[in-house]
């Protein structure tokens, strides 16, 4: 089955989720927002893209409630954009993404940057613990019917 250009008749968070940060240049401008980037041409220089494609792109994060768009001077007009609520909430997928790519995708020299935990410097690791038990989920992962799913 070839999956759409959205995801509509998906029931899935996941598959919602996708429809605001799966094109690669969103996940891309969040982690850079997540870095403390607000402003276009920050976001612009670290990433090299097409202004016209980085207008979509931040159109779309604001639409989705990721990013707030705030003006910052009145003469020339300019905003800048900053993470809401929701979008600081992309920082765990977008850290163990980034830890997935340490793991598996980092050049011989390492990874190219580091997650530390302000108040002690120490390595910070995202990984999924049971509510119940706090023991650390790793392989022994099951996915089952929630509320949301259809019936059947």
């Amino acid at each position: 089955m070839v999956l759409g250009r959205t995801y509509d008749a998906q029931v899935c968070s996941l598959a919602r989720a996708l429809e605001i940060v799966g094109e690669r240049w969103t996940l891309l401008i969040v982690r850079d927002a997540l870095l403390g980037l607000t402003r276009f041409e920050q976001f612009s220089e670290s990433l090299g893209l097409a202004r016209t494609v980085l207008t979509d792109r931040l159109g779309r994060l604001v639409e989705a409630g990721v990013l707030e768009r705030v003006r910052y001077q009145r003469r020339p007009e300019r905003h800048e954009y900053r993470l809401t609520e929701r979008g600081r909430g992309l920082g765990v997928p977008v850290l163990a993404l980034m830890q997935w790519g340490d793991a598996h995708l980092a050049g011989p020299a390492g990874p190219p940057r580091l997650a530390r935990h302000a108040g002690c410097a120490g390595d910070v690791s995202i990984g999924a613990t049971c509510r119940h038990c706090g023991q650390p989920v790793h392989r022994d992962l099951e996915l089952t019917p929630g509320p949301g799913a259809h019936p059947g």
